[in-house]
């Protein structure tokens, strides 16, 4: 996101802090560097620089390598072992072996790569590509749970997120529509060109776009079309260039419709307006109640299979708790992690 566009990362600390201590929350348990860490893919110990606006971006292909890595070691399977990277790139149908550079450090990996490996580990879409400041703004905005929203329109939902508002009714509905990653791409491109234009009203040209991150228009052509992917360089690049979040063009409507409301959230608690957004309300509301309508047809065997992969999807997001007993919930409160797939 452009510095232009970004909060003042202390102040939304300051604010952050005030609203934990309004609220009753005890701040350094929220603001915790570790569980920022855990949200964000920033190194803990780089986090207090990150928001004194102190630290020195790393390289693209240094950074999705160490954050993929960060993911490996704390999101664990249930017996508390690192995921092989056989059982990551089998989620998404690719061979372990396409996760090789990517782990040893020696490549970026191919954009459906990259959103699969997030996929996988219950994170939001830009967590490989999010730079340290965007990356720790989001987690500060995730650090209080339960901070009431304001109303937001179709239009308003639309723009943030790309998403059409037909689309939105239909993911506020609980049935977001799928689309291909390929033609989600294509569409949230020609968003992007369509509603952040030149000053003269115009499209930013391929060839403008393309500069900013050293590359030439012509490697942006097929995306334009709608017959290919950027690769992941020139993903960020684009995202970096139109000033919006690191997984724009990655994320599931879903997520980013969440991260829009989130994005919302924010703007009116700093404008102090105290609202509840129904749009939300709904969104969980359909979550919760899809889940338990399909999970009520299940066999006994059924409900052992969705409780062991409930236990799966919590230890790659660092949430599985001790059992001290049958059907007893884990310990803690997996909500205030603030990510779901």
């Amino acid at each position: 996101m452009r510095a232009a566009k970004r909060p003042d990362l202390a102040g939304l600390w300051h604010g952050v802090e005030e609203l934990c201590r309004a609220r009753g929350r005890c701040p350094a348990q929220l603001l915790d560097p570790q569980r920022l860490g855990h949200l964000s893919g920033v190194e803990p110990a780089l986090i207090p620089a990150v928001v004194a606006g102190t630290s020195s971006e790393e390289p693209l292909e240094r950074r999705v390598h160490r954050r993929f890595l960060r993911l490996r070691a704390t999101r664990r399977d249930k017996h508390g072992r690192e995921w092989p990277l056989a059982a990551i790139a089998d989620d998404f149908d690719a061979p372990g072996a396409s996760l090789g550079p990517l782990n040893a450090g020696t490549g970026l990996p191919r954009l459906g790569h990259a959103a699969g490996v997030q996929r996988f580990f219950g994170v939001h879409a830009g967590f490989l590509l999010a730079d340290a400041k965007s990356a720790v703004e989001r987690a500060l905005a995730l650090a209080v749970p339960g901070a009431p929203d304001g109303p937001a329109g179709l239009e308003r939902l639309s723009y943030l997120t790309g998403i059409a508002p037909p689309d939105i009714r239909l993911t506020l509905d609980g049935r977001p529509p799928r689309v291909p990653l390929k033609e989600q791409v294509h569409q949230r491109f020609e968003h992007l060109r369509r509603t952040r234009p030149r000053a003269d009203g115009q499209p930013y040209s391929l060839s403008a776009i393309a500069r900013s991150f050293d590359a030439s228009g012509q490697s942006l052509t097929r995306v334009a079309q709608g017959e290919g992917l950027p690769n992941l360089a020139a993903a960020a690049g684009i995202q970096r260039f139109y000033g919006v979040e690191g997984g724009f063009l990655l994320a599931e409507d879903t997520e980013a419709l969440a991260g829009a409301l989130t994005a919302v959230r924010c703007e009116l608690e700093a404008a102090e307006r105290e609202e509840e957004n129904p749009m939300l309300a709904v969104l969980r509301a359909h979550d919760v109640r899809s889940i338990v309508t399909r999970a009520g047809r299940l066999s006994a065997r059924g409900w052992k299979s969705l409780a062991d992969h409930l236990d799966d999807l919590l230890a790659r997001e660092g949430q599985l708790g001790p059992r001290t007993g049958p059907g007893t919930p884990p310990a803690g409160d997996a909500a205030d992690e603030g990510e779901s797939a």
